[in-house]
C-alpha cells in the first residue's frame, strides 16, 4: 500500500484506550482525563475488523498502544485474534510496564511478539514524581517477566527531559552492556496540552553522544525505523536515538495511527483525522476508504516551524 510519495505503508499503530494508570507530566493532566462515552470508543470487535482490512491491504506490522493498553479489558483476547491474521509478521505493544508482570505470560501465549516499555528514570523517587505516583519496582518486575517468557527483544523508551534525567544517561546506556535490551532516547515532543511544558524542558538528543563518547554507530537495518542506533563496544544491546524535532525522518515514514475513538491519523504531528469508526458503522467499503485516504498522507511534519497538534499523546496513541 503506497502513499502519494511512494512510501510503503505497512505499519499500523492502534490505540486501544485513552485511559492510563499513570499521569506522566508530559502526557496527561494531573486530574486525569475527561472520560469518553463507551459508545464513542472502538469496541474490540471494531478494532479487529479495522485491523483485518489494513492487513489485507499490506500492513504486516501492528503495535498496540494506549493510554495504557493493558488497562483495556479483553486485551489478551484482542492480541490473540490479531496475531492469527494471515500476513502479520510483527505484533508488538508499547506499555508503561506497570501491569506487565501480571499479563506477560498470557500475552506471549496469545501471540504477542515483543514489548516496548516506557521508562524515563531508574530513580524510584524521580519515577514517582514524573508519573505522579507510579512505582518503579512494578516496571522493573514487568521487564523481568517479559524477559523470562521471551517477549523480546525488549526496547526501553526514555524521553529525554532537561533538568530531570540527563544525569542518568550513562546509567541508562549501561543497561545495554549485559542485556539484550535496546534503550531508545526520544526527544521531548511539543504535543497537545504539554506543548509549553515540553518546550521549556526540551533538550537535544545530541547530549547523549557528548556524554557517552564510547558509543559507536551501527548499521541501520530498517530504513523506516525512526531510531539511529549505536552500541557500546562488546555490548549485547543497542542505544537508539530518536530525534523528531532536531532531525526529521519523514521521508521513510511507513506508519499510520488509529486512535481509540476510531480516527485514522496519517501523521502523528497533524491534526487531520479520518473517522473510520463512523464509516464502519455506516457500512462503507473500508478497503476503498483506506486506500483513498492513504494518498493524503503528508510528505512531512512541520514541528520545526512551531506547527504543533492539539491532541495529547494519550489521545493519539504514543
Amino acid at each position: 500500500m503506497k502513499d502519494s510519495f511512494g512510501r510503503n505503508i505497512n505499519y499500523l499503530r492502534i490505540s486501544v484506550t485513552d485511559l492510563c494508570n499513570l499521569r506522566c507530566k508530559y502526557c496527561m493532566p494531573e486530574e486525569g482525563i475527561c472520560k469518553v462515552e463507551h459508545k464513542d470508543i472502538l469496541s474490540l470487535e471494531e478494532i479487529y475488523d479495522i485491523a483485518k482490512v489494513f492487513v489485507s491491504l499490506g500492513v504486516n506490522k501492528i503495535r498496540l498502544t494506549g493510554g495504557e493498553p493493558l488497562a483495556r479489558k479483553g486485551i489478551v483476547g484482542l492480541v490473540e485474534k490479531i496475531a492469527k491474521l494471515d500476513g502479520i509478521s510483527d505484533l508488538a505493544m508499547t506499555t508503561n510496564g506497570i501491569l506487565l508482570k501480571k499479563y506477560a505470560k498470557d500475552l506471549k501465549s496469545a501471540g504477542l511478539n515483543r514489548v516496548n516499555i516506557s521508562l524515563d528514570t531508574l530513580d524510584e523517587n524521580k519515577y514517582s514524581q514524573i508519573t505522579r505516583g507510579g512505582r518503579l519496582s512494578d516496571v522493573l518486575e514487568g521487564i523481568e517477566a517479559a524477559k523470562s517468557i521471551g517477549l523480546t527483544p525488549i526496547k526501553i523508551n526514555t524521553v529525554l527531559i532537561g533538568g530531570f534525567n540527563v544525569d542518568e544517561i550513562e546509567e541508562l546506556v549501561n543497561l545495554t552492556r549485559t542485556e539484550e535490551i535496546d534503550v531508545r532516547f526520544i526527544e521531548l515532543m511539543p504535543v497537545g496540552e504539554a506543548s509549553k511544558w515540553a518546550e521549556e524542558n526540551f533538550i537535544s538528543n545530541e547530549v547523549i553522544l557528548d556524554k557517552v563518547n564510547a558509543l559507536e554507530k551501527v548499521e541501520r537495518l530498517d530504513p523506516s525505523s525512526p531510531a539511529v542506533y549505536y552500541k557500546l563496544p562488546g555490548a549485547k544491546g543497542r542505544v537508539g536515538i530518536i530525534n523528531p524535532i532536531s532531525c526529521k525522518f519523514c521521508e521513510n515514514c511507513n506508519r499510520v495511527r488509529l486512535t481509540s475513538q476510531g480516527k485514522l491519523k496519517l501523521c502523528l504531528h497533524s491534526n487531520e483525522e479520518i473517522d473510520l469508526k463512523d464509516k464502519l458503522i455506516q457500512g462503507e467499503d473500508l478497503e476503498k476508504v483506506i486506500m483513498d485516504v492513504i494518498k493524503q498522507k503528508p510528505e512531512a511534519h512541520h514541528l520545526e516551524d512551531g506547527q504543533y497538534i492539539t491532541d495529547s499523546m494519550y489521545q493519539i496513541g504514543g
